[in-house]
């Protein structure tokens, strides 16, 4: 069943409404000409909505219509491969090309591109084979060269032993002499690779019994391979013997160990007219390899400028053609037709590009964009902009969300940095880690154009709003602990009287203040606290209480609100009975016991107070609020201290049984409520199935299958046996309660990574700065400015990034688990576009 665009589509989506949820998918249907295929896939290509559907799944690779297209769009690949590597083998700078700068070339493009890319690679052949040629012959004269004058000394000792030029010409011939004297040595020179020299002289040993007299001498420089550029150690050898079955074995074992030999005359003036000879061929040959790098270095020059552009016109007209491959031919062979999903607000965008590429090749028949029903699952797309992406990224890590799900990411924005700065509060360090961000964040065009290979600096990069957000919630909760650095601001002045005179102060270590002396100020601290804590001896019994407190309470605001946000997804899937049958007994569950005991903490700093005169209400009856609540979950009594009452308020011990009663209900509420339902729901859908069975079979043919798709969905687990819904629903339930215990004790972690970060900051203060502090002379500044440079590397070490890093992961895993776990199921698959803009960033990460 087929659709105009538009039609049975909702009107409310909206680009609002996409941030919430992912975007509403449409499955469509596409015919396309032949002859506009090619530039309207490629016009869909560069906008980027469009997921294309395999419809030749069962159609081997080889056997598709543009397999032969595809081939020849592989060898240009291999051909501007080759190319590259000579350029780069030249040290020849290839410049950056935007992509927009290149489009995919148009069928009569190809072929020009495909000649021009020939006829660049046999010219680069040319000039490569004939540069390894002609430094082949300049290396076979080097070598000769050498020869030619390093066998010269071992001539000129000959002489002196023989001292007589006469006797020397009897007892030495060249190895081209025409007959063997008896009694005459002969000889062989040549140059051979350095690392193989010491089995070589071993095989000369074996072969001729020691009979065989090798000089050698190393060659300082090295030499230059022809074939691949690099540097080669060799060294002269000249070997004399005698007889000419030796000399047919010394050049087989020459032959063996790639040794090369070279005429060398017996004769002092036939060796110095040699080597002027060499060396005039060597200086013309010189000549003619200057100008042919020259040449090559110009044509290299002029194909790097040019190479960008053709690798991404040859990868954007390989993918046009893989995508062509997931089209079918319909029966008449004159209509390309194609499936795919599409965001349906940018239908309007996958239409024009259709168009527009219909009217580049001047077709007379347009192309055709129909949106047909479907039961099958969408993919999710969630559109995000460079300030959402790293957030959603970190949902998408832990699953790709369920069509229309709730996106968590949303809420991540502001929970995410707010938990992480919980822990993280310190503004000094915030500080730090919102100028890194803002860094990335201030010059993100110029970093990103840089293509960097480190994962790490990339992972940075990418989360760059993110590390931003974290520093300046870390300034924030920083400035309410009043932490910087480990020491407090006093900005506000302290709250707290002291009435001891300096002398009682000085002497005596351990003094308490009492909080409800009045003088002049009897105010409370504006915000955050009171710096006099910093000097205070139970600083952490006090930190901790107020840590761990803040911690629950945040922790159960977050768990409520994970809870709350299952209802938007069951009134979109139109899964209302799920309202009453999971999320009330859920909310009523973790509202009466958990958050009561949050509303106790509140009712107790309200309560209580040290300027009171009525006893029951003074800081010393006041009770500790865990034990009430394990009191209250195992209805126990404690008493009271003399004059202090058990509770805060006349009825609360009723009010905490009907809580703990409510509470166990909400247990086989969430157990049997959903199985009972859908039992109900069964038998009251086949009494009517029955009663009107001949009407359903005539209408039967005509339910529409996105409609059954959605009924199925939206039941959940109808389909189901029944005890597999009652296993289901006892595994749910289980975990849920366990999980409300579990997961408000997993936010104390909270406190714990605030109260760490907090004493290592103390820590390294005093036992790292404080050494130059408390110098007195000239001899503190000195170790004042050594020492502060370790203190500074530590602090960025040690507590901005490793307890940065401890940090994040903690607040990633209460996102991923206490809170989603809530109400979010990431089922669902990725949208994967058909984008030119995705393929060349993965190709230019693999590279």
């Amino acid at each position: 069943m087929r659709l105009p665009i538009g039609e049975g589509l909702s009107s409310k989506t909206n680009e609002m409404g996409a941030m919430f949820r992912s975007e509403e998918m449409a499955l469509c249907q596409m015919f396309i000409q032949p002859e506009a295929a090619y530039t309207s896939v490629s016009e869909l290509g560069e906008t980027g909505a469009v997921q294309f559907r395999d419809l030749n799944a069962e159609v081997n690779a080889f056997q598709r219509k543009f397999v032969s297209e595809v081939r020849r769009c592989d060898e240009m690949e291999r051909k501007l491969r080759y190319v590259e590597a000579e350029v780069r083998k030249d040290n020849v700078k290839i410049p950056d090309v935007f992509e927009e700068a290149a489009r995919a070339p148009n069928p009569r493009e190809i072929i020009d591109l495909e000649a021009h890319l020939e006829k660049t690679e046999s010219e680069i052949m040319e000039l490569s084979q004939n540069a390894v040629n002609l430094k082949s012959n300049y290396l076979e004269l080097t070598e000769l060269k050498h020869v030619l004058e390093r066998t010269q000394s071992f001539f000129f000792e000959q002489e002196g032993a023989v001292n007589m030029d006469a006797t020397r010409n009897n007892l030495i011939i060249d190895d081209h002499a025409t007959a063997q004297a008896r009694g005459r040595l002969g000889f062989v020179a040549g140059v051979i690779q350095r690392e193989r020299v010491p089995g070589f002289e071993r095989m000369l040993w074996r072969i001729s019994r020691g009979n065989v007299f090798l000089r050698q001498v190393e060659l300082e420089k090295p030499l230059e391979d022809p074939s691949t550029g690099n540097e080669i150690y060799k060294t002269v050898f000249t070997a004399f013997f005698q007889g000419e079955q030796l000399k047919n074995r010394i050049k087989k074992v020459c032959a063996g160990y790639h040794a090369s030999l070279y005429p060398c005359p017996s004769a002092a003036d036939e060796r110095e007219e040699m080597g002027k000879g060499v060396s005039t061929r060597l200086e013309d040959l010189k000549m003619v390899l200057n100008q042919t790098q020259d040449h090559r270095s110009r044509v290299l020059s002029t194909v790097a400028k040019e190479l960008p552009r053709w690798r991404i016109m040859v990868k954007k007209m390989k993918a046009i053609y893989h995508t062509l491959n997931l089209f079918n031919m319909d029966v008449t062979k004159k209509c390309l037709i194609g499936e795919c999903w599409v965001p349906v607000l940018d239908l309007p965008i996958v239409q024009k590009a259709l168009s527009d590429g219909s009217a580049a090749v001047g077709s007379t028949i347009p192309s055709f964009l129909n949106v047909i029903k479907t039961s099958e699952a969408p993919p999710t797309f969630n559109r995000t902009n460079k300030f959402t992406r790293g957030f959603q990224n970190l949902i998408d890590a832990y699953g790709i969300a369920s069509y229309r799900e709730a996106n968590p990411a949303l809420y991540t924005i502001i929970t995410f940095p707010f938990l992480f700065g919980i822990m993280f509060g310190d503004l000094g360090h915030g500080i730090i880690m919102a100028l890194f961000g803002f860094w990335m964040v201030s010059g993100e065009q110029k970093l990103g154009a840089k293509k960097s290979n480190n994962e790490i600096w990339n992972i940075f990069f990418g989360g760059r709003y993110i590390i931003l957000l974290m520093g300046l919630f870390s300034m924030y909760t920083g400035f309410v602990y009043n932490d910087v650095f480990s020491k407090s601001m006093n900005i506000f002045g302290s709250s707290w009287s002291i009435t001891y005179n300096t002398s009682t102060i000085m002497s005596n270590k351990d003094l308490i203040l009492n909080p409800g002396s009045s003088q002049l100020n009897e105010d409370v601290y504006p915000i955050g606290l009171d710096p006099v804590w910093q000097l205070a001896s139970n600083k952490i019994i006090f930190l901790n209480s107020y840590k761990m407190k803040l911690s629950i309470i945040f922790g159960v605001v977050h768990m409520i609100f994970g809870v709350c946000m299952s209802v938007v997804n069951y009134n979109f899937f139109n899964k209302r009975p799920s309202i009453f049958l999971e999320f009330l007994p859920q909310i009523i569950f973790l509202v009466l016991l958990f958050a009561y005991m949050v509303f106790m903490m509140f009712m107790k700093w309200v309560q209580y107070s040290a300027k009171t005169d009525f006893q029951p209400h003074t800081p010393g009856c006041a009770p500790s609020v865990l034990i009430m609540f394990i009191n209250m979950m195992l209805f126990k009594r404690t008493e009271p201290l003399h004059g202090c009452d058990e509770f805060m308020f006349s009825f609360q011990g009723t009010l905490q049984r009907t809580f703990v009663f409510i509470a166990l209900i909400c247990i086989p509420w969430m157990l049997l409520g959903k199985p009972i339902y859908i039992i109900l729901n069964k038998k009251k859908h086949a009494g009517a199935s029955n009663h009107n069975g001949d009407i359903v079979q005539q209408t039967e043919g005509t339910v529409d299958t996105s409609e059954a798709g959605k009924a199925s969905e939206n039941n959940g687990h109808e389909d189901e046996p029944i005890s597999e819904v009652f296993i289901h629903q006892s595994i749910h339930t289980i975990e849920y309660v366990l999980s409300t215990i579990s997961h408000t004790a997993s936010y104390l972690r909270l406190w714990a990574l605030s109260l760490a970060h907090a004493q290592l900051s103390e820590v390294l203060w005093n036992m790292v700065l404080s050494m130059g502090l408390k110098q007195d002379s000239y001899k503190g500044a000195i170790m004042l400015y050594l020492v502060f440079w370790a203190w500074s590397l530590f602090t960025l070490a040690i507590l901005v990034m490793m307890e940065g890093l401890s940090a994040f992961l903690h607040t990633l895993r209460l996102h991923w688990v206490e809170f989603m776990s809530k109400f979010y199921e990431g089922l669902g698959h990725v949208f994967q576009p058909f984008s030119f803009k995705m393929i060349l960033d993965g190709d230019d990460e693999v590279d």
